[in-house]
């Protein structure tokens, strides 16, 4: 059985482009960019400290590591099923987030940072090759 956290339940109610997952997987994507980048995840500490901030670019490169670990080749339908198109959602997903005072930033921190960073569905797919083997 998961839980449902009633703020973000809220958030979506309030913006319904995203689903709920995809604030779950963000906060989830978060943690996991810390580690890749050696911080290490304190949920007791002040996420507006330096040591805790990732920019827009880094945890959106996070998220497509995070994306492809958990969901694999599915990565791009899953994201499509939660309202995902291009890095921007993340953008507007981790704003909603922060203007529900459920995520912090810091003045520097703008929806710009997650501008047409990458292409997702070329992010999500390279690299990846399917072989069949001859019988």
């Amino acid at each position: 059985m998961s839980f449902i956290n009633s703020k973000l339940l809220e958030v979506t109610c309030r913006d319904p482009r995203y689903a709920y997952e995809a604030y779950e997987f963000v906060f989830q994507a978060l943690e996991h960019t810390q580690k890749l980048l050696g911080r290490e995840f304190d949920a007791s500490a002040d996420p507006g400290e330096p040591k805790h901030h990732v920019s827009g670019r880094q945890l959106v490169e996070g998220i497509r590591d995070y994306a492809l670990q958990e969901f694999g080749l599915m990565a791009r339908v899953v994201f499509r099923m939660w309202g995902i198109e291009r890095t921007d959602d993340f953008g507007e997903i981790v704003f909603n987030l922060i203007e529900a005072e459920l995520m912090s930033r810091t003045a520097e921190d703008s929806r710009a940072d997650f501008h047409a960073l990458f292409n997702l569905d070329e992010a999500l797919l390279d690299g990846f090759r399917l072989v069949l083997e001859e019988e």
